[in-house]
């Protein structure tokens, strides 16, 4: 249903996480009895998370590690793993900047140039450690740096943005075409974020195995207040998930799966997230939280460095626990920051639902708490 705004423009009403609830059914399981794997290509997991392709979040050991407990780490080819060879002196400095400090200097550091032998080494002391390798590169930077990619040997390339289309249009530069780059690639390539169901039906059309589904959600972007776009996520992914089921009649039966890129701070927002559709979450602040992680309890994403407009910061999100605990449990805190898959698994097995896929068929109420 719209609504009048004025006399000249009308809205749609859409939802947030917290706008929604799930609502068990009359059948309940045991948590064991319940799985969380989920697969990608030829890629199982144990868990549906990916980790965030940001230097607050994912370092070639912490992919290591993320990937040795199930998830998939993703690590983001443009911070400063690939522009320094010892990057820890400056994570360490990015920790103890004062705030009124910490845009500016951060835009000076990330200045430094990207270099393709930091990227084929990072990777390939990923691929030594025998996880799936996942690396991710903004579309402005795919073609410059793809090859180097995909020769260092990646399993699957994210192609990731604040928004991303498949019809880019520029003057001054020759657009990413696509559809003809997913088709040349011998990998599998998740692209994305898209926030409506005709963006992300577009992006299915180009081949992409999975489109990330979000637009300035999270904990670290301020794009909402810099330029007044906002996607409330669990309308986008709603959305999202409508596009691939149409898309699965249009092709003749090609699955390209639906992952919710932002707004995830707990494990309720997870929960949510799958039961309108997606089939895989990417956390940020979420895993930002965790003692491993390179921002050591802060959080900040390549926004926030962006040399012409910032539109992100550099955010305090605490440590919650080990990255372990974190994932797995036990918890010791009720606030749905510990043991998210854990919290996955006993909602799953609450409402009566054996796996992802049949989780999504859960029953959904607007209970909009926040009002």
């Amino acid at each position: 249903m719209d609504f009048e705004i004025g006399r000249a423009k009308r809205a749609r009403r859409v939802y947030a996480f917290d706008d929604i609830a799930v609502v068990p059914s009359r059948r309940t399981r045991n948590p064991e009895d319940v799985s969380t794997t989920w697969s990608i290509d030829a890629f199982q997991f144990r868990v549906p998370f990916l980790a965030a392709p940001m230097d607050s979040v994912t370092s070639p050991a912490t992919a290591i590690a993320f990937g040795r407990l199930g998830g998939l780490g993703v690590l983001g080819l443009e911070g400063l793993w690939t522009r320094y060879e010892d990057p820890e002196p400056l994570l360490a400095e990015i920790r103890e900047l004062p705030e009124e400090r910490a845009t500016a200097r951060m835009q000076e550091i990330y200045r430094a140039p990207i270099r393709a032998d930091l990227i084929t080494a990072r990777i390939a002391e990923i691929r030594a450690s025998g996880v799936p390798v996942a690396a991710a590169l903004s579309p402005q930077r795919t073609q410059e740096f793809s090859k180097t990619v995909i020769d260092a040997g990646v399993d699957l390339f994210v192609i990731r943005g604040t928004t991303v289309s498949a019809e880019h249009v520029s003057r001054s530069t020759e657009p990413l075409d696509l559809r003809r780059f997913i088709y040349e690639l011998d990998v599998p390539v998740i692209v994305g974020g898209a926030a409506t169901y005709t963006a992300a039906l577009h992006l299915m059309r180009t081949g992409a195995a999975g489109v990330l589904v979000g637009f300035g959600g999270g904990a670290a972007t301020t794009t909402r207040m810099s330029l007044g776009i906002h996607a409330p996520m669990a309308t986008a992914v709603a959305d999202v998930a409508g596009a691939r089921r149409d898309y699965l009649d249009e092709s003749g039966g090609r699955y390209v799966h639906v992952i919710a890129d932002g707004g995830l701070g707990n494990s309720g927002d997870i929960v949510k997230a799958i039961a309108v559709g997606a089939d895989a979450v990417m956390l940020g602040t979420t895993l930002a939280r965790s003692e491993e992680a390179p921002g050591g309890g802060w959080h900040w994403g390549l926004e926030a460095h962006h040399d012409q407009l910032p539109r992100g910061r550099r955010v305090w999100v605490g440590q919650a626990a080990p990255l372990e605990e974190l994932l797995y449990g036990p918890a010791h805190r009720p606030d749905g920051t510990v043991n998210i898959a854990g919290a996955l698994r006993r909602s799953m097995a609450t409402t009566g639902y054996s796996d992802i896929k049949e989780f999504q068929r859960v029953e959904v109420v607007v209970a909009p708490y926040a009002s």
